[in-house]
């Protein structure tokens, strides 16, 4: 008889580092269940992205409604510039406007309750600490914090099923993402990570997070494939 696969939610917001865990987490055999949102961000490009991703192997991708942008505080979700830079030195580790409001918060609840119906123990989010905006709650306190929350205030943390929260890029490099999920496979051209892209699809390349991108795969001495307007 075939061994029943674990199954696991997977948060997947169509950028590189959520497709390379996903690619992770198929690696390790679980059915993978992903999660995106439509929360009121700036364009919907990166739930295409987040759709193609999928195709590599979730069992189900669901895209859930909610409205952060009825809160705005960020650039992200609220008409307020995007900040852009000439290089990556100017990034001044300063918390960014683009930073949304308890967005990493209002996700892991959602994908705690798809947990909790599925009756999966794994939740698995891209979070990263080292090259990464300065978003609160992208820290191993943070994670570590949640998952404390979110097994008392289960049914199946009650009856002694531990829920574990997954962080498995916090403390990589953008490289040692990008060579990772290479050698598994992973389309980098399926990703966007741009605040600010055009209308057409091509990222910006001066927001916070096109350069630590940039980066990245400088630093993995590799060409990103994503076209970018100085292209």
């Amino acid at each position: 008889m075939a061994q029943t696969k674990k199954k696991a939610v997977v948060l997947l917001s169509g950028g590189l580092d959520s497709a390379t865990v996903m690619a992770m987490v198929l690696a390790e055999g679980y059915e993978v269940h992903a999660l995106s949102f439509r929360y009121g961000q700036r364009h919907a490009m990166e739930l295409d992205c987040a759709s193609e991703q999928s195709n590599a192997g979730a069992v189900e991708h669901r895209v859930v409604d909610i409205d952060l942008s009825s809160f705005g505080g960020s650039a992200l979700t609220a008409d307020l510039e995007v900040p852009k830079h000439d290089h990556i030195d100017e990034l001044d580790g300063q918390i960014p406007i683009t930073y949304v409001p308890a967005r990493n918060t209002v996700f892991l609840s959602y994908a705690l309750a798809w947990a909790e119906v599925l009756e999966a123990f794994d939740i698995f989010i891209g979070v990263n600490a080292l090259d990464y905006s300065g978003y609160p709650d992208c820290r191993p306190e943070f994670i570590q914090a949640f998952e404390t929350m979110a097994n008392p205030a289960t049914v199946a943390g009650v009856q002694g099923h531990k829920l574990t929260i997954h962080a498995p890029l916090i403390d990589l490099t953008k490289a040692e993402i990008i060579q990772h999920g290479l050698s598994l496979g992973v389309d980098y051209a399926k990703t966007t990570s741009c605040y600010d892209p055009t209308l057409d699809g091509r990222s910006c390349g001066h927001c916070d997070s096109c350069l630590l991108r940039l980066k990245g795969f400088k630093d993995a001495g590799i060409k990103d494939p994503r076209p970018y307007v100085e292209d």
